[in-house]
């Protein structure tokens, strides 16, 4: 034995690189060594390097073990029943196909059952198997609008997971605290102590988690270091005050009103205006008062009929006569002084916009909405909205209180500004668009939400009502299913591509109540064209149909699989 070779943990590095560098000449140019030219210089090179091969690995040192992991912790939730475990497997497996405009088939997107099977399965507090948690870690990774619920379903052992993947670190910035457990209430030394020295995020969650049960006792820790956290901590912290937001909160808001962070000051003015007895609300409603007034002088001329929902001796007057018709006048502000500031007034208006008209918009938005009967002579809030308004100040006007309506969760005023769904202009008055209509119709209760929608369907067909149907509460009620439905249907028989109406028919696919599938049947079939249809679009109907008809049945197996009706 050469007793002169390399120790074991520095294998010959020289030899290795010859043979690396007689590999890339080529054994015609430069040959192994002991090796002589010719035709087995090839073979001996490949014998040699996996001599050396050998000898480089048999040469390192075993690295010191790691730490073995902690036992997974028990998940005491009750396990899912094999045909619900069964189903939760087929949907993990299922992948989106290559997106684009192409034939969609009448097979069901199974992608788009998981978010509600999962919501059905945390409703009935199912633990999910454990052989499925890495696939169900990895679709909410690559979804962050499933991760929510996937993670409340994954339970304790995902976050356990998530602390041996790097891939799945989300969970641990996603779940309150990192993962940490986060001390009782009543634990005041734990709570304290997780407040001055924990991570942000576990602060954050920290405040959350006492605010839903102790409001007064998460805005009294907070008050505890507002002076010394950083602006944009304080603007989360400050955000967490709107669960469980009361008139207790007045005075740290109003405190919050002199922060040096103007988006701090803002979410202060945001909040307190938010609380209609506030002195920020007196304040506003002062402001935007001098701004808006009743003028009876406008002389209507012969002919023009009194405007409906006035009141008073005036708007009894026949048609024909000369009267005088009750106006909302409106003189917007003229300057933006520092009172208004303070009270989150942004002075600067956007880019295009007037800054008196930016300026009335945010006063009156602010400004709580029962100052107006008041004001107004006593008018209910339909009788306000269908006033005329001089001087082309309606749209500003009606936008803003939408705003008001959808911040101070008014459902009357609501009602008044978004009409009648039969309205021949597609909206009440008052919405200026169908984002509007769709925020004020989240301030009505679930029912009366989807009669007005059902309403607004049959008056104008599904062309505008996809944000509509999005507020809508699921599975839809049994007058919006079969408004949807019936306009499908009288689209169909247009003969238009159903591809038009896609979005609806994904929504309809997640949002039908599964029982309506029984009504659907007689829409399986391929339709007589119309002598003006599409060409091949009632075969692209039928396929349509038959998707809803059968993920709607699959949505009612899977209910029934997870014990519920």
């Amino acid at each position: 034995m050469n007793r002169t070779s390399a120790p074991v943990d520095a294998p010959g590095a020289d030899v290795w690189e010859g043979l690396v560098t007689t590999a890339l000449l080529g054994t015609d140019r430069r040959t192994p060594p002991g090796t002589a030219p010719g035709p087995d210089a090839p073979a001996a090179l490949l014998d040699a390097a996996a001599v050396e091969t050998v000898r480089r690995r048999a040469g390192r040192r075993p690295a010191r073990a790691a730490e073995r992991p902690q036992p997974a912790p028990e998940d005491p939730r009750p396990a899912l029943p094999p045909a619900a475990a069964r189903r939760l497997a087929m949907l993990l497996a299922d992948r989106p196909g290559p997106s684009g405009g192409g034939r969609r088939g009448a097979a069901p997107d199974l992608t788009e059952l998981l978010p509600q099977w999962l919501a059905v399965a945390n409703a009935r507090g199912f633990a999910p198997p454990p052989q499925v948690l890495p696939a169900l870690l990895d679709a909410a990774r690559g979804r962050t609008d499933l991760r929510p619920a996937a993670l409340e379903f994954a339970g304790p052992r995902a976050l356990w997971l998530a602390r041996l993947n790097p891939d799945w670190r989300f969970a641990l910035r996603a779940a309150q605290g990192g993962g940490a457990a986060l001390p009782r209430p009543e634990d005041d030394e734990g709570v304290q102590q997780l407040w001055q020295e924990g991570l942000f995020a576990e602060r954050v969650a920290l405040l959350s988690a006492l605010r839903s049960r102790e409001p007064a006792a998460a805005r009294d820790l907070l008050a505890t270091t507002w002076s010394t956290e950083r602006a944009e901590d304080r603007l989360m912290f400050l955000d967490s005050l709107r669960a469980g937001l009361g008139p207790a909160d007045e005075p740290f808001l109003e405190q919050a009103l002199a922060d040096r962070s103007r988006n701090v000051r803002a979410t202060a003015a945001e909040l307190l205006s938010a609380l209609p007895g506030s002195a920020l609300a007196a304040r506003m409603a002062v402001r935007a008062g001098a701004c808006v007034a009743i003028d009876h002088m406008r002389t209507a001329q012969p002919g023009e009929t009194a405007q409906p929902g006035g009141t008073g001796v005036e708007d009894a007057e026949p048609a024909g006569a000369t009267k005088s018709a009750p106006t909302i006048a409106v003189e917007a502000p003229h300057e933006c002084d520092p009172g208004m500031e303070r009270d989150g007034v942004v002075a600067k208006a956007p880019a295009g916009r007037g800054e008196r008209s930016w300026w009335l918009g945010q006063l009156v938005e602010a400004a709580p909405l029962a100052t107006w009967p008041r004001r107004l002579g006593g008018r209910t809030p339909r009788e306000i909205v269908a006033l005329p308004v001089a001087d082309d100040w309606q749209g500003e006007l009606h936008a803003a209180w939408c705003r008001a309506a959808v911040r101070q969760r008014d459902a009357e005023w609501s009602r008044a500004l978004l009409g009648e769904p039969s309205a021949p202009d597609a909206g009440g008055p008052g919405a200026v668009s169908l984002a509007e209509r769709a925020k004020l119709l989240g301030t009505l209760g679930a029912a009366e939400r989807a009669e007005w929608v059902a309403g607004f369907i049959a008056a104008h067909g599904l062309s505008e009502a996809f944000q509509l149907l999005g507020v809508c509460a699921v599975p839809w009620a049994a007058p919006l299913g079969r408004a949807v439905v019936d306009a499908l249907n009288i689209a169909r028989d247009a003969g238009s591509y159903p591809w038009s109406f896609s979005g609806v028919m994904g929504l309809a696919e997640r949002c039908l109540d599964p029982s309506e599938a029984s009504r659907l049947d007689a829409l399986l079939a391929v339709p007589d064209e119309p002598e003006n249809a599409s060409p091949g679009a009632g075969g692209y109907w039928a396929e349509a149909f038959q998707r809803l008809v059968t993920t709607l049945r699959l949505r009612a197996a899977m209910t029934e699989e997870l014990g519920g009706a």
